[in-house]
């Protein structure tokens, strides 16, 4: 795995801030700024994929999922096309 280059450009004074948390940490600049991105971008993704509710919509929700299900025609006729890449078999 090679390393690759990230470069932005910043105000002194943002700078002098990132230089000042860093070495409070012990850590240089760019070990700070590459750990901060990435815990912030980390955040971000699971915010896409967790979600919290109270107890009522917990269970509201839960009631949804495990509710019956209605004919979906639409679905059923996307589930019923091969994918290409099996169109030419059984």
């Amino acid at each position: 795995m090679h390393d690759v280059s990230i470069n932005l450009r910043a105000l002194p004074k943002q700078r002098d801030l990132i230089d000042h948390a860093a070495n409070l940490l012990g850590k240089n600049r760019s070990d700070f700024m590459l750990e901060a991105a990435c815990e912030r971008a980390q955040a971000i993704v699971l915010d896409q994929v967790f979600f919290s509710l109270d107890e009522n919509k917990f269970r509201e929700f839960t009631a949804l999922l495990d509710a019956p299900q209605s004919a979906n025609l639409g679905f059923e006729r996307l589930m019923a096309v091969k994918a290409p890449w099996n169109a030419g078999t059984g």
